[in-house]
């Protein structure tokens, strides 16, 4: 299978979603600090779920949020 790498629709949002990361990171209390993207392997899986599971919701809000705001 071919090794494709997907273009970003919007380059600054790697940064945004990367701070959003470590802010919910340290929400929940999980040791790790801005820069270690590459290396989590001190992290339990659960703990790293926590914290993917958590930008999910809020992602979905914010996408609702704007959803209504179009519609009104």
């Amino acid at each position: 299978m071919a090794n494709r790498k997907r273009s970003q629709l919007v380059p600054s949002a790697h940064k945004a979603l990367d701070d959003m990361k470590y802010e919910i990171a340290a929400e929940l209390g999980i040791n790790v600090y801005q820069g270690s993207e590459d290396y989590w392997g001190h992290v339990t899986t659960r703990e790293a779920g926590s914290v993917g599971g958590s930008m999910t919701k809020k992602l979905v809000a914010f996408a609702e949020q704007a959803l209504q705001q179009q519609n009104q």
